[in-house]
């Protein structure tokens, strides 16, 4: 079954502080993009994300990721299950 299309996000200069955000591949920048919603999302940007991305990519970024806060890491183990 194919997975349902996600809508375009424009990405928040507060998120992403240290880059430019439209210049992000969505697809090249996949566990950096992650990341940064893991730690640092709001709601809609936490849904978009769970929409575009597999589900086994996010638990292996929550599991090997060395920027993912510690905090941020202990809570999406905990919703990963």
């Amino acid at each position: 079954m194919a997975k349902a299309r996600t809508k375009k996000i424009k990405f928040r200069r507060s998120l992403f502080w240290d880059v430019n955000p439209a210049k992000i591949d969505q697809k090249k920048n996949a566990r950096y993009i992650i990341e940064r919603i893991l730690d640092f999302g709001n709601t809609d940007e936490v849904k978009w994300l769970w929409n575009k991305y597999p589900v086994a990519l996010i638990k292996d970024v929550v599991k090997t990721s060395r920027a993912l806060h510690p905090k941020s890491r202990a809570l999406w183990s905990l919703m990963l299950r």
